[in-house]
């Protein structure tokens, strides 16, 4: 098939020939790397801009120690290609960072799409030009192509958080961040090591930091439940199952709530014995952890009773683990329920750890750090010399990628001020004054709440799909309306106040305003009521936009 839509070449302010294709996407990660093959195979040019030298996103980046997924690695992979299912075999349950790179790179080569993919390319500003019905899309040395579709395959977690401690720049040893870690071998053995924030990725890389360096001081604002994965090779038997069953796999997975198949537990936990709530409770712990550990009872989730009973138990492994009584409180977390910020998990034991000689706790809650100064971290208690520091603090989920590139529309309101006071996209997709653009998992899609691969296969159909009726059709423009987006956006801060997610003050799934207001950022209605809402929009000439022709 060849597209209606040329590809060309067109001129710039400087009378120098730009590039012309259909589709740009931003990005080539799970998502950016399936819409290449997907629009790619229904005649559309496309062209893939990523700012990393390889393939991966997240996964690119995310390479610290420990870096892990939590969920089971047969569940977190493509579906779109039998071959593809049937050849690639994963060697553990929970895939690590450098195996799940490793798949995105063979899907990259066995598709052929790194001819479409220019590397080294950090977008700065995009703008719509309404006379052709195009975007220009610029990098710090100006324009660098024209498109008719911009897809923003930019993720929900790769624009680290700001973190600027005073003094930083004047620290003579090295600072890194698990957000951009270096590819080539760190070596901190013997060194005083900073270890900041205790999130996921501060989690999972204290157990393999430990043993390679002198002494680590981990700082640490908000206690985060932690809980162990039982990771292990692949199950033969498993394996076997995926190979012969994957059809029915992937069918019953598209039923479940965040496109992942769990062992959940029918009984809730009200109905069981103290008895049977230890019992279940240590068993997931120990056999069956991660994310399966809110699965132990089946209303841990939606009931707070039940949820206080998981939490209360993994208090008291903290207090049985942790032998010194202050050290164990500082690790305990309270005030919001457990996973209501996403739970951490570890395929080695975290809490252990703090009683180590050379592991040390710093609640900055009670010793705020001051500043960095050339040998180390000045807090309001004293001076603490270091080597080197770690930042794991974090991501600007969701929102942080798109409010770091000036993309203007039609209104010439760029996306960080019209997202400065509530972050808004109709079915997480469309943004209003931004026509001809499509985000993967923006505000109001259900984002980190669903398996990220299926989520971008389940998003990337949608909007292939979309464009091809927009070409069918002769229309030229698509555009969202606002009143559709104010709706839609209404609909998913009402579904996440009802959570027990809502009841965290802060976390992934809540954007906070300088006026510090909440806004729920993903839609919690569960998978299969999502694809439900994007197949009704389809089947109505899709709704909730304005097709211009």
């Amino acid at each position: 098939m060849t597209s209606s839509l040329h590809r060309g070449n067109s001129e710039n302010v400087d009378g120098k020939a730009l590039p012309e294709f259909d589709i740009c996407i931003v990005g080539a990660g799970l998502a950016g790397l399936y819409a290449l093959y997907r629009l790619r195979s229904l005649g559309f040019s496309c062209r893939v801009l990523e700012a990393g030298d390889g393939v991966g996103g997240t996964w690119y980046w995310n390479r610290y120690p420990g870096a892990r997924c939590d969920i089971e690695s047969y569940q977190y992979s493509y579906s779109f290609d039998d071959d593809l299912q049937r050849e690639w075999k994963w060697t553990e349950r929970f895939a690590g960072q450098e195996e799940i790179l490793s798949y995105l790179e063979h899907v990259a080569e066995r598709f052929s799409l790194y001819e479409d993919i220019s590397f080294g390319h950090t977008i700065t500003a995009m703008r719509f030009d309404e006379a052709s019905n195009r975007w220009t899309v610029e990098t710090s040395n100006g324009p660098i192509c024209s498109a008719r579709f911009c897809i923003m395959a930019t993720g929900v977690l790769s624009k680290p958080r700001d973190i600027h401690l005073p003094g930083m720049e004047t620290f003579e040893g090295p600072i890194y961040s698990t957000a951009y870690w270096p590819s080539n071998r760190i070596d901190l053995r013997e060194k005083r090591v900073a270890l900041i924030g205790t999130g996921a990725s501060g989690c999972q890389l204290l157990p393999h930091l430990v043993d390679q360096v002198g002494h680590v001081t981990v700082f640490q604002r908000t206690p985060n439940f932690c809980v162990p994965t039982a990771n292990a090779p692949v199950d033969p038997a498993y394996e076997a199952r995926w190979q012969t069953d994957y059809k029915a796999i992937r069918s019953e997975q598209a039923t479940t709530p965040g496109a992942v198949i769990f062992d959940i537990n029918p009984r809730t936990a009200t109905e069981a014995s103290e008895s049977e709530l230890r019992a279940e409770f240590e068993r997931r712990w120990k056999e069956d952890g991660g994310l399966n550990f809110m699965r132990s009872f089946s209303d841990l989730s939606r009931n707070e009773t039940s949820n206080a009973l998981a939490a209360d138990f993994v208090r008291d492994k903290i207090r049985t683990i942790v032998k010194d009584e202050e050290t164990a409180h500082k690790l305990t977390p309270y005030g919001y329920p457990i996973d209501a910020r996403r739970l951490a998990t570890t395929d080695r034991e975290f809490y252990s750890l703090f009683n180590r000689p050379d592991v040390a706790l710093i609640s900055v809650l009670e010793e705020e750090i001051v500043s960095v100064q050339g040998h180390g971290i000045k807090t309001t208690r004293q001076d603490y010399p270091f080597d080197a520091i770690i930042l794991a603090t974090g991501f600007e989920p969701i929102t942080g990628a798109m409010m770091a590139i000036d993309i203007v529309g039609i209104d010439g309101i760029p996306v960080h001020e019209k997202w400065r006071d509530r972050p808004a996209a109709y079915l997480g997709i469309g943004v209003a004054g931004l026509p001809n653009m499509f985000l993967m998992n923006g505000p109001g899609a259900p984002g980190a709440l669903a398996n990220m691969f299926s989520s971008s296969e389940l998003l990337v159909d949608w909007v292939a799909e979309c464009i091809c009726f927009l070409r069918e059709n002769g229309i030229s423009r698509i555009e969202t309306k606002k009143a559709s987006q104010a709706e839609w956006m209404n609909r998913v801060q009402e579904l996440g106040e009802k959570t027990l997610m809502w009841k965290a003050e802060t976390s992934g799934y809540v954007y906070i305003n300088a006026a510090r207001e909440r806004v729920f950022l993903c839609y919690s209605g569960g998978f299969p009521e999502f694809r439900t809402v994007l197949s009704d929009v389809k089947a109505n000439n899709y709704a909730g936009f304005s097709l211009v022709p």
